[in-house]
C-alpha cells in the first residue's frame, strides 16, 4: 500500500485546518466536571465528545495514552475506538505515548501503533530517544513507510528534565553538546538522509515554556522538522509566544493545548477552539 508522507499530510493540515492540536486528556477532575464516571466507558465517552465537538474546526488531535491505559484492557479498548473516530473524521491523530526501548521491542513498539492492521493505528507516536537515537531505527523505518510520523522528545516542557536534557554528551559524533541538542541532530539528519526537505516524518517536542537556546538548539535550522509544542494554557505559555520562541520555524510547530480547551466543557470546547485557532493564525500571520 501506498502512503503519503507524514510531513506533506501535516502540512495540508496546517495550511487548510491551521496548527492547533487538542489535547486529548482524561483527568479525573475533568470527567467529573463533564459528568462522566472515572472508568474505562467515561474516556471513551470524553474522547468522543472531544472529536465530534472539534472535527470540524481543527486538524489534529492528541490523545494521552496514560489516561486511558489507567483502565487496563477496557480503557485501551476505549482508546481505540477514539483513535478510530479521530481518523475517520479526518484528523490526524498523534498517540502521545512517549515509547522507548531498544531492539525489537521498540520495533513492536511501532507495529502497534503505526502498523495499518494495528486497532491502536495513528498518524503518529511520541517516542522517547534517551535510550539512544540509534535504537529507533526500526520504528522510524516503519513510520515512513505507513505514511506516519514520529515526534522524538527533544526538550521537554517539565522542570525537572533540564538536567537530564542540558547534560553534556562526553561521547560519540554530538560529544560536547547539550544532550536534547544531539537529539535535535539526529532528528535533522535523519530526515535528510530520508531525502525529506519539505518537511519531515521525524519531528521534535520542543516544550513551549523551555529557554531553548540553553538547551543548545537553534531553532532557525527546524524549518523543515515538524516541532510538537506542549506547554500552551494551563502551562503558562501564550499563543503570542510562538514567534518569540520558535523564531523561523514557527510555521512548523503543531500548537497544543488541552487543559485550557478541555475545560470548557463539552457545550464550550468548539467554541474555544476556534477562538483559539484564529488567535494562533493570527499570531502567525
Amino acid at each position: 500500500m501506498s502512503h503519503v508522507a507524514f510531513g506533506d499530510r501535516l502540512r495540508s493540515v496546517f495550511d487548510t485546518r491551521g496548527p492547533l492540536c487538542v489535547g486529548i486528556d482524561p483527568h479525573g477532575h475533568l470527567l467529573d466536571e463533564w459528568g462522566l464516571p472515572a472508568s474505562a466507558d467515561g474516556v471513551r465517552d470524553f474522547g468522543l465528545r472531544v472529536v465530534e465537538a472539534v472535527a470540524d474546526v481543527v486538524g489534529i488531535v492528541k490523545p494521552q495514552v496514560a489516561f486511558f491505559e489507567r483502565y487496563g484492557s477496557r480503557g485501551l479498548s476505549a482508546l481505540e475506538d477514539v483513535i478510530a473516530a479521530g481518523r475517520e473524521a479526518g484528523l490526524l491523530v498523534i498517540a502521545d505515548a512517549k515509547r522507548g526501548d531498544i531492539g525489537s521491542t521498540m520495533d513492536a513498539y511501532g507495529d502497534a501503533w503505526l502498523d495499518d492492521d494495528s486497532p491502536l493505528r495513528s498518524d503518529a507516536l511520541t517516542v522517547s530517544p534517551y535510550l539512544g537515537f540509534a535504537s529507533m531505527g526500526g520504528v522510524t523505518t516503519r513510520a515512513r513507510a505507513a505514511g506516519a510520523g514520529l515526534f522524538v522528545l527533544g526538550a521537554t516542557s517539565n522542570p525537572e528534565a533540564r538536567g537530564t536534557q542540558t547534560a553534556v554528551v562526553a561521547e560519540g559524533a554530538r560529544t560536547g553538546r547539550p544532550l536534547a541538542s544531539g537529539i535535535v541532530e539526529d532528528v535533522l539528519d535523519d530526515n535528510l538522509q530520508a531525502g525529506e526537505t519539505r518537511l519531515g516524518s521525524v519531528g521534535l517536542v520542543l516544550g513551549a515554556t523551555v529557554p531553548l537556546a540553553d538547551y543548545g538548539i537553534d531553532v532557525a535550522r527546524l524549518t523543515t522538522t515538524p516541532i510538537l509544542a506542549p506547554g500552551f494554557g494551563h502551562q503558562g505559555a501564550r499563543y503570542s509566544d510562538l514567534r518569540d520562541r520558535y523564531g523561523a520555524a514557527a510555521g512548523s510547530v503543531v500548537v497544543s493545548a488541552s487543559r485550557a480547551l478541555l475545560a470548557h466543557g463539552p457545550h464550550g470546547i468548539a467554541d474555544a477552539a476556534r477562538r483559539d485557532t484564529d488567535e494562533v493564525r493570527t499570531c502567525l500571520a
